[in-house]
């Protein structure tokens, strides 16, 4: 059967306009040149059974550029009227940059399921869907798909992001190829059908450092990653971040210009930087309360003329503890710094920084290990976080947007935005199954605090 989309004439002339990378471990990477004709697209996938106006995917059907969608390599999985696995695996469809709906149908009549989905980079967007034999559950979420190219807006000149080559190039290429790449994950991961659909839907866009940006293997995560989870479908997130950045790398790498093209009035761009920025002291480049302030500014200012909302969120601190088992401070400076530049500029301010101390302290020393990536046994990473101690961290992220009464709040799903870090979530119930990336190459950045 034929594939059955919206709007796809014009992706052969696309691809041979495109520059291509081919990367390894991942399909063709594509850069597009700017003015390049993109139009709007939408596919309907079912698995093994015929359905009118579907494209039927079989379980051999691994990832073509032709035909526009398949399998990542790896995965060992069943068509049988529906999809279905016994491990991880991942699927990707082509698409133009832009915000889409996927609406899946999880479970079938013969079986029951549980299903976790993630999307692009380990973006969590379903945890732990469960359904007995019998029932189908559909569930809708939204999701950013985006290239390095900047088209030209007011004050916005034509370009592209300047990625960090290899890791942006390889291990996080799935960030920013010109497709949507789902991991389906869980103890029985059971589909039977996924509609991709372009929407026009408000953005909350990601600046920051290693603890906000896409990760790409276990054991490290970041709230961002976390993030999507929390929101009900109709707002899309857009993660830009990139480790080992300060507000400075946003402007000199043109992350902030990328964000600026994509804007739409009314979307809202969260930044925490500081980690990093520290290293601008030593550098004899700048500090807290001067140049780290301005750049705040240029940012603040910058979204605000392209009608976004801006919010400034101070960095969590580190994993350290004194004698007495307190939660020692290191970001203090920082912290403060982005405070003021809130109260000075009348921005929406997340004191991210205030609220992992009483995290940590409830956690403990021995404890708090269980939030922090342990690559190597008995190597613990006090500053970057792994999936539990991210999932914690975005439910403060969560709370903190809706106490800064940002617009954005409204989409908070039900039952979320109220998170008290000193009670945080018990680690032995926490069952976000792990991704099949693994890592043990430490996030960019930081290297004096590990």
């Amino acid at each position: 059967m034929q594939p059955h989309r919206q709007g796809a004439a014009a992706l052969p002339v696309a691809r041979r306009l495109s520059s291509v990378l081919l990367l390894a471990g991942f399909s063709t990477f594509a850069i597009f040149v700017p003015g390049m004709a993109q139009s709007a697209e939408a596919w309907h996938f079912t698995f093994g059974a015929a359905k009118p106006g579907y494209t039927t995917v079989d379980a051999g059907m691994a990832y073509d550029a032709k035909r526009g969608f398949g399998f990542e390599p790896g995965a060992e999985v069943r068509t049988v009227g529906y999809l279905a696995a016994s491990k991880p695996f991942y699927f990707t469809a082509d698409l133009p940059e832009g915000n889409y709906n996927v609406t899946v149908k999880l479970g079938a009549r013969d079986t029951a399921s549980n299903t976790t989905i993630k999307s692009e980079l380990r973006r969590l967007m379903l945890e732990n869907v469960s359904t007995v034999a019998g029932v189908i559950d559909t569930r809708t979420f939204t999701v950013n798909v985006r290239t390095p190219r900047i088209r030209a807006v007011p004050g916005v000149a034509a370009g592209v992001v300047d990625l960090k080559v290899p890791r942006e190039t390889v291990s996080e290429a799935r960030a920013w190829d010109r497709r949507l790449t789902l991991e389906i994950n869980g103890s029985h991961p059971v589909i039977e059908s996924i509609d991709i659909v372009p929407v026009t839907a408000p953005t909350i866009f990601l600046l920051g450092d290693s603890t906000v940006s896409d990760q790409p293997g276990e054991p490290y995560n970041s709230w961002g990653q976390m993030l999507p989870r929390f929101f009900k479908p109709g707002i899309a997130v857009a993660n830009l971040a990139q480790s080992g950045e300060t507000y400075r790398d946003s402007l000199s790498r043109r992350r902030l210009d990328k964000i600026l093209s994509m804007m739409r009035p009314g979307d809202t761009v969260m930044m925490q930087f500081g980690h990093n920025d520290q290293k601008q002291i030593k550098d004899n480049k700048g500090g807290p309360f001067t140049t780290y302030k301005d750049e705040i500014r240029q940012h603040v200012e910058a979204i605000r003329r392209h009608g976004g909302i801006p919010v400034i969120i101070s960095s969590m601190e580190r994993r350290r503890f004194d004698n007495a088992g307190k939660p020692q401070e290191t970001l203090t400076d920082y912290a403060a710094a982005a405070c003021q530049s809130a109260e000075e500029l009348g921005a929406a301010f997340i004191d991210l920084h205030a609220m992992s101390l009483p995290l940590y302290a409830a956690l403990g020393v021995e404890g708090s290990k269980l939030a922090f990536a342990e690559p190597e046994p008995g190597k613990l990473d006090n500053t970057h976080h792994n999936a539990y101690g991210s999932y914690e961290l975005a439910q403060a992220v969560v709370t903190g947007l809706r106490q800064a009464g940002v617009p954005a709040a409204q989409w908070i799903a039900d039952g979320y935005g109220n998170f008290d870090p000193s009670h945080p979530d018990p680690v032995a119930k926490f069952a976000v199954p792990a991704s099949p990336t693994f890592s043990n190459e430490r996030p960019l950045g930081d290297e004096g605090n590990k």
